[in-house]
Parts: structure tokens; sequence; C-alpha cells
């Protein structure tokens, strides 16, 4: 009867530790919760730099290494965009043809940890023209995660702004730096 008592008990303990033990194969799920995102269009021209930004409040959750949500989608206003000078708001809303294509859009896919960053797909839909970027590189800061696109107007399609009979002119080179805010 003592030995049938030591098994019972012996066997309850082993049961409640292996029943509590987490499998060390799977990683833990991060939670991302943005509530802000700031886009900059940044370049130069032939009378210096320029910066054209849109800041917008949004509510979304990223689940990292889970099979819930795990990716984030979000439309752009492109008439929301200031450039600190109306004649350049309106030049940019000009070049990125605001009346007939109003919105892009960002998607990032597959977001995965990558030392303290991150790594995803991302996909940016602006114009009429789809980019695609495999391994694209999130980089944390303190509260937000920001990433960093290099296009040339001509990768979209577009033609750099000329203005005043050529004495302005943008050069094609262009800098789209997206910031993602935490809670």
């Amino acid at each position: 009867m003592k030995t049938r008592f030591s098994i019972l008990i012996m066997g309850l303990a082993i049961f409640f530790f292996l029943g509590s033990a987490k499998p060390i194969f799977l990683a833990e799920d991060i939670t991302l919760v943005i509530n802000k995102i700031k886009i900059e269009i940044t370049g130069i021209s032939t009378v210096g730099k320029y910066n054209c930004s849109n800041t917008f409040l949004i509510k979304d959750t990223i689940f990292i290494n889970s099979v819930k949500k795990n990716t984030f989608t979000t439309e752009i206003k492109m008439s929301n965009f200031d450039c600190g000078n109306k004649i350049m708001t309106k030049d940019l809303q000009g070049t990125v043809k605001v009346k007939k294509f109003p919105n892009s859009t960002v998607s990032i896919t597959d977001i995965k940890p990558s030392g303290k960053n991150y790594k995803c797909n991302l996909i940016f839909f602006i114009t009429d023209k789809t980019l695609k970027y495999k391994d694209f590189i999130l980089y944390t800061t303190n509260n937000k995660i920001e990433g960093s696109l290099n296009l040339k107007f001509s990768d979209l399609e577009m033609e750099a702004p000329v203005k005043m009979a050529g004495l302005i002119k943008v050069k094609d080179e262009i800098v789209i730096n997206f910031s993602l805010y935490k809670n």
C-alpha cells in the first residue's frame, strides 16, 4: 500500500511538473501595438533639400512569431502630405497624380525578429505601381520601428518636377522614411 501511494504521489508530481513546462522549440509571441504612423519623402532639388511628411493616428496590433495576425496594411492619403510650402506641396500632389490616385498602400507581412530589429516583406503601392521588397529590415528604437526606401521617380514611372523653365529641378532620387510608433 505504501508503494502504491508513493508511486501515485510521484506520478502526480511529474504530471504537474511536465504539464506546466513550455515547449522549448516554440518562440514566445511578441505583440506590437501601433498607434501612429509618420511617412516622410525627402530629396534634393537645385534650390536645396525638401521634406514632405504625413502623420496619422492608427490603432493596430501585430503578433510576431504567431499564427495570429502577422500582417500590417494601411492606406496613406496622398493629399495629406505637407512639404512646408504650398507650391512644393502642390507639386508633390501633381507628381503622384493625387486626383487619379488619392491613396497609396503599404503592406508589411511575414514579420520576424532579426536581432533587436525585424525582417519582413514589404509591398508598396503608389499610383498604379507595386514595389515588392523581400527581407526588408525594420529598425527598432525606443518607441518606434523605422524603415527607409531609396527610390527614383523613374522607378515609379514618374517625372521629377521641373519648374521655372528648368531653373528649378528636382533630382530623380527620393527617400521614403516611415515610422510606426509603438505603445
